[in-house]
């Protein structure tokens, strides 16, 4: 029998055709495969929330160049990023790994030592997991378990036609960062033969893609004070993950990139490297900040609450029907936003 050819993976059309296929309903299950996290119910009065990431080498991290303190930091942010995207209160935390010969058990325990770091801020508990031998490289399974009180959780389908989009902290940083890392020429020769960069400039830059911080007390402060009507964590970028919130909701969305938040690191690195600083905002993944959206009707209230608390909350755009697309307004020329965030599989 003449084999057909396999058509290449698709991330996002993956998850979708699996959603399809084979997720069900099940008694207590409030929200399943489509969202940041699982929602459970149960007889006392709170949601659960679950949420994993598989982390592999040579995909996600890599050993020569990346310690495993800092490896096992930035999993965990990953899986915080995810509940504070619902609003959610971290509780319960479950590690499953494959580990292959060459790497020692002081990594792994440096690892966890990274990985805790992370969560004791936020009271999480190690509960279990599970390890094994690899044969090829390391792989990392996170679970994280969190809670919300009962109906009062964000979820990406809340969007509605007008609400405003804001998103919290810079974007592009991650981005940056991690471009930075990868330089193969020395600091002096990029200073050297580039515009003028700062050592305080890179240093910070580094920090936020080595070290980024889980907005978990922002997204509370969204969800128990009713003021998001959807959201969603910045961990693949900002063009793919709007989309996501837009497929959920039914929306389009317009984004304005003069209002897009910009660190200064961010533009001077831009500038040095000569590239668009509103292309690092709108494709950088893992700057871990929450976009979400807000009825105009409370634009005032978040605006005031955000000043007094401490939080950085930029608008950056509005929903618009379906029809309209997904578009960015540039010097007041609109085009579809490009989508370049990361994919797997793409």
């Amino acid at each position: 029998m003449a084999s057909r050819a396999a058509k290449p993976l698709q991330e996002f059309a993956l998850i979708r055709g699996v959603k399809g296929q084979f997720s069900r309903h099940a008694p207590g299950l409030v929200q399943g495969i489509g969202d940041d996290a699982a929602v459970v119910e149960t007889t006392v009065p709170i949601w659960w929330h679950f949420t994993t990431d598989l982390l592999a080498e040579g995909i996600h991290f890599d050993l020569n160049s990346a310690a495993p303190r800092s490896i096992g930091y930035r999993a965990a942010i990953a899986n915080l990023s995810d509940l504070a995207a619902m609003g959610a209160t971290p509780r319960y935390l479950l590690i499953s790994l494959a580990i292959p010969k060459q790497v020692s058990q002081s990594h792994i325990y440096d690892f966890y030592k990274g990985l805790m770091t992370a969560c004791r801020p936020y009271g999480v508990t190690l509960i279990g997991g599970d390890t094994s031998a690899s044969k090829t490289g390391l792989f990392l399974s996170i679970t994280l378990i969190g809670t919300t009180t009962k109906r009062r959780a964000l979820f990406r389908h809340g969007a509605k036609v007008g609400d405003l989009i804001y998103v919290s902290g810079t974007l592009g940083d991650s981005l940056a960062g991690c471009r930075l890392l990868a330089q193969e020429t020395s600091r002096r020769s990029f200073e050297k033969n580039r515009l003028p960069f700062s050592r305080f400039h890179r240093q910070f830059l580094i920090r936020r893609h080595l070290h980024p911080t889980a907005r978990i007390a922002e997204g509370q402060w969204l969800n128990t004070g009713r003021l998001a009507s959807a959201a969603i964590d910045l961990s693949d970028g900002l063009s793919g993950d709007l989309r996501h919130v837009c497929e959920e909701s039914g929306v389009g969305a317009e984004v304005e990139s003069d209002h897009l938040p910009l660190s200064p690191a961010c533009r001077a690195y831009a500038k040095a490297r000569g590239v668009s600083p509103v292309q690092l905002a709108i494709t950088g993944g893992e700057d871990y900040e929450l976009l979400f959206t807000v009825s105009p009707k409370l634009r005032h209230t978040l605006e005031r609450q955000a000043k007094a608390h401490g939080y950085r909350m930029t608008y950056i755009g509005t929903i618009r029907p379906r029809r309209f697309g997904i578009q960015m307004t540039t010097q007041g020329k609109t085009q579809p936003l490009p989508q370049t965030s990361y994919e797997h599989f793409r």
